[in-house]
């Protein structure tokens, strides 16, 4: 990387960073343009080089955030013995939510602005050509199990995460209507039965 270049990253990498300690402190609403480009040190003019608001800025932070956290999931479930494609998928979720549950600013940031582009960006983002994205790892996982064939394996995805983040939410920042670990079983319940639902009969079977 030239010197250029260096200087550029370095400058959205401060974006970045002042964005993120300002969305989580104070909030999306409470925070300007003016505010990120401040404690980043940068001019605002820089600011548009790289993004067309806050809410641009914003939807990237999230799916870097949402990425980070699944591929360490994933590389936490290439240690474990699991053989079942539904089971897989519940100790995804369960290492994210227990990452989340001892960070209540990130759950918040990340549960109050999920939508389907952001998710759909966080899923399909890789850094370089060498990496796999999100969605390049999921789809090694159904292809782990020959047997499986899922329909709509994206939608799927995108409605697990859509119930665990609502569900995370409520019972983990205000305990309602019960604990998380009240309801943790049922949650992991209604995530087999969206895969069950998603998830087609085998090759020669009605």
């Amino acid at each position: 990387m030239g010197k250029v270049e260096e200087n550029k990253q370095l400058k959205l990498d401060a974006l970045f960073s002042s964005a993120y300690d300002l969305f989580l402190s104070q909030g999306i609403v409470k925070t300007s343009i003016h505010d990120i480009v401040q404690k980043a040190g940068v001019a605002k003019g820089t600011f548009y080089l790289y993004f067309k608001d806050k809410y641009d800025i914003r939807d990237r932070l999230i799916a870097e955030t949402a990425r980070k956290l699944f591929l360490s999931a994933h590389e936490e479930l290439q240690k474990a013995d699991i053989p079942s494609f539904e089971d897989k998928i519940i100790f995804i979720v369960d290492y994210v939510i227990g990452k989340l549950e001892k960070n209540k600013p990130i759950l918040r940031f990340i549960s109050k602005n999920l939508s389907w582009g952001v998710f759909r960006q966080a899923v399909t983002k890789k850094e370089n050509d060498t990496e796999l994205s999100s969605m390049e790892y999921f789809q090694q996982l159904i292809q782990a199990d020959p047997a499986l064939r899922l329909r709509a394996p994206e939608t799927m995805l995108f409605l697990i995460a859509e119930l665990a983040s609502s569900a995370c939410y409520s019972t983990i920042l205000e305990n309602e209507p019960v604990s998380f670990e009240e309801l943790k079983p049922d949650l992991y319940n209604a995530i087999r039965a969206i895969i069950r639902a998603h998830t087609l009969p085998a090759a020669g079977l009605p």
